[in-house]
């Protein structure tokens, strides 16, 4: 599978000098709207020179500058596919349709994890076994399940874990209750929901944590994320699939569970003596 470019800045930027660091930070948080501007333009937005643009393009693996804004245009064009100008699933050798599905979803699962470091998961398990806030998680139409998925296991394990349900105005409503304590925990993949980027957008002005889970060519909530887990969910389907951001789920709830092992534990005592 041919990398994004989103997933080849996750690769690198630890070992990428500051000033390329910026200019990463500055691509991912204006994903992918600034590397479609020209030099100049790019290392402006970035507070970088233009020499340290073309050097973090050339990190990236691009021999050029026109070559690396073709590689951000196909993402674009991909991001902004609807389920119908999708490829329908492929006859298979046998004339099923299981195994092209069964093998794109297993390579989505390992490219998924090939991307995410072990720092980074460790910081969200960190992040979400907090008790000292609250845990607010909320999805998209398709992928609202994940979320009410997650808040109910880890909802077991801690107090003040809400999942937000319903229309745009009630999750608007609990944002009153939300504070720099506090995580926000999002699904969206493409194509990308409105009503989530205006809440995220004021989550983030209230100094809400925010972690996403999105997919290879990054919903605009990146821009105010904490944390980006960008997996991946083509498949020959015209129907993306979240079966790799289900699986980073359930990874997350295994480990803070894990974190939370004494108190959780007596939590859930608890609870099976009040059923």
């Amino acid at each position: 599978m041919i990398s994004s470019i989103a997933e080849l800045i996750s690769d690198r930027i630890g070992s990428m000098p500051a000033g390329e660091r910026r200019a990463a930070q500055a691509l991912i948080a204006n994903y992918p709207l600034i590397g479609l501007k020209t030099v100049a333009e790019f290392s402006a937005a970035a507070g970088v020179s233009s020499p340290t643009i073309l050097r973090f393009v050339a990190r990236l693996g691009f021999q050029n500058y026109p070559e690396f804004q073709s590689a951000l245009q196909d993402e674009l064009a991909a991001q902004l596919q609807s389920p119908a100008s999708r490829t329908l699933n492929p006859p298979s050798p046998n004339g099923g349709a299981v195994p092209p599905m069964l093998e794109a979803t297993l390579d989505n699962l390992r490219e998924t994890f090939r991307h995410l470091s072990d720092k980074q998961l460790a910081d969200i398990v960190a992040k979400l076994a907090d008790r000292r806030g609250k845990t607010f998680l909320i999805g998209g139409r398709f992928t609202d399940p994940l979320a009410r998925y997650m808040a109910a296991h880890l909802a077991i394990v801690q107090p003040n874990v809400f999942h937000l349900a319903g229309q745009e105005s009630v999750w608007r409503d609990r944002l009153i209750d939300m504070g720099k304590r506090d995580v926000l925990v999002i699904f969206d993949i493409r194509r990308y929901q409105d009503s989530l980027v205006r809440f995220a957008e004021t989550a983030h002005q209230r100094g809400v944590q925010i972690v996403l889970f999105t997919d290879q060519w990054l919903s605009p909530i990146a821009r105010f994320a904490r944390h980006v887990i960008a997996g991946r969910t083509a498949v020959p389907s015209a129907w993306d699939s979240s079966a790799a951001l289900f699986v980073v789920a359930e990874t997350l709830i295994g480990a803070v569970t894990r974190q939370l092992e004494a108190d959780g534990a007596k939590r859930i005592r608890e609870l099976e003596s009040l059923r």
